[in-house]
């Protein structure tokens, strides 16, 4: 099997950490090369990557147009666009990678020819002070069960036996062929919008996932501490994966799941009646498809909220 390798990394003002993700992919023998896309940082980062670039000659250093600041998903797509290897790995510019990180994805590629990609856990590193809270949220990402490739999605979508991280998976690069690119529009919850995305359409595999093989950073600057972001998006990426599901013949079982979730988070918004079903309206007629459904009744809200509209009903129902 040919195994080549291509990491990439997105970074955005990260002076501080860009160098310990960059050793550490150095440490793994199989990656070939190194991407690193510059998002418009305004700190000393051009400079550490230009002098990083001097040394080492599979690292190669990309820019948007005018070099602005694009996000993260922009920047890996850009990365993935520019990728020469027919293997892809991502790393955030303030996590890194541990020892032997891609030794038990070879082997499974080279074992499972099906396969599309390989999952792994992620752990994480403190760089600040940590509640005891933290402590507990923040141990390990990963999928706790060994699940068959066609079990997964039903699983991450709900967060059944825990969630996956993109510094954990590795992938073909046709994998994108199948699927298309991340979605620029969310500012978080891009990965969860990919990750689900790829369960889906490709045969991913379970790798190691009762210890981490790389370690996310913790520190004042985080954006997955920003509760207020993942308010304002994760519906969005539900969304998402609801339109790219209907334009790619996903089954209509897993559009009712995908949907099922979507209320879950409306409902946790406790929005009035008329929101929703205005919310509904507007959702339908941007996906149309799913008028031709027996979702487009299943998901109206009246329907949904019909015990507790009309709980006088059931409870007459019930005393008979």
């Amino acid at each position: 099997m040919n195994f080549t390798l291509t990491v990439i990394i997105p970074v955005f003002n990260c002076e501080k950490f860009v160098e310990k993700a960059i050793q550490s992919v150095l440490l793994q023998s199989e990656v070939t090369e190194i991407i690193v896309i510059n998002d418009g940082s305004t700190d000393a980062t051009a400079i550490l990557l230009e002098k990083f670039q001097e040394q080492i000659p599979i690292l190669k250093i990309y820019y948007h147009p005018n070099k602005s600041n694009r996000g993260r998903s922009a920047s890996r797509n850009l990365g993935i666009q520019k990728a020469t290897m027919n293997y892809i790995a991502f790393l955030d510019a303030d996590d890194f990678y541990l020892k032997n990180r891609f030794e038990n994805d070879v082997k499974l590629f080279e074992r499972k020819e099906n396969c599309d990609g390989v999952y792994n856990a992620v752990g994480f590193h403190f760089y600040r002070d940590v509640t005891e809270l933290e402590k507990v949220k923040l141990k390990i990402c990963s999928v706790t069960e060994r699940l068959n490739p066609e079990e997964l999605f039903d699983a991450v979508i709900c967060s059944k036996y825990g969630y996956l991280h993109l510094n954990g998976l590795t992938v073909k690069k046709s994998v994108f062929d199948k699927i298309g690119f991340l979605n620029e529009s969310l500012l978080v919850a891009e990965d969860s919008d990919i990750i689900f995305k790829m369960a889906l359409k490709c045969c991913l595999q379970s790798g190691v996932i009762d210890e981490p093989l790389a370690l996310r950073g913790v520190h004042e600057d985080n954006v997955f501490t920003r509760d207020d972001l993942y308010k304002k998006y994760t519906g969005k990426a539900y969304e998402s994966i609801l339109a790219w599901s209907l334009g790619n013949q996903i089954s209509i079982k897993k559009i009712d799941v995908i949907l099922k979730w979507l209320w879950v988070i409306r409902f946790r918004e406790k929005n009035s009646l008329l929101n929703d079903t205005l919310y509904w309206a507007s959702l339908s007629v941007r996906q149309p498809k799913l008028l031709f459904t027996y979702l487009s009744v299943k998901y109206f809200p009246v329907i949904r909220r019909r015990k507790i509209l009309f709980s006088f009903l059931y409870k007459e129902y019930f005393k008979v």
